[in-house]
């Protein structure tokens, strides 16, 4: 059985740091991408950062470009998204996500790119 279990996330100050991890059981994932979502109250779910089977390739949404960076351990079978100079417009609950399906190694940007899901977290940024 495929889990992605998440943490990390929490509230902070705008301007402060957080660091969400996502580990993967179940099967490797060595050969997908992998990508953060997140989805504000009341908005559709949107792609946050992704990156590649070998971290090769990386995408940011321009909303988190500079402050944002995404990163996997394929031993670990894990990726990571470190997230700085937080605003409150990054408030959200974020999620990780594997990519499946034809070209599944590259970074894609749309929710239906991807196929397993971790369970969520919430992060806050307060003012």
């Amino acid at each position: 059985q495929v889990q992605l279990v998440q943490s990390g996330g929490g509230l902070v100050q705008a301007g402060g740091s957080l660091r969400l991890s996502c580990a993967a059981s179940g099967r490797t994932f060595s050969s997908n991408a992998m990508g953060w979502f997140r989805q504000a109250s009341g908005k559709e779910r949107e792609i946050v950062a992704a990156i590649s089977w070998n971290g090769g390739d990386t995408y940011y949404a321009d909303s988190v470009k500079g402050r944002f960076t995404i990163q996997r351990d394929n031993n670990k079978n894990t990726v990571d998204l470190q997230m700085n100079s937080l605003k409150p417009e990054d408030t959200a609950v974020y999620y990780c996500a594997v990519r499946w399906g034809e070209y599944s190694y590259a970074p894609a940007y749309a929710p239906a790119d991807y196929y397993y899901w971790g369970q969520g977290t919430q992060v806050a940024v307060s003012p």
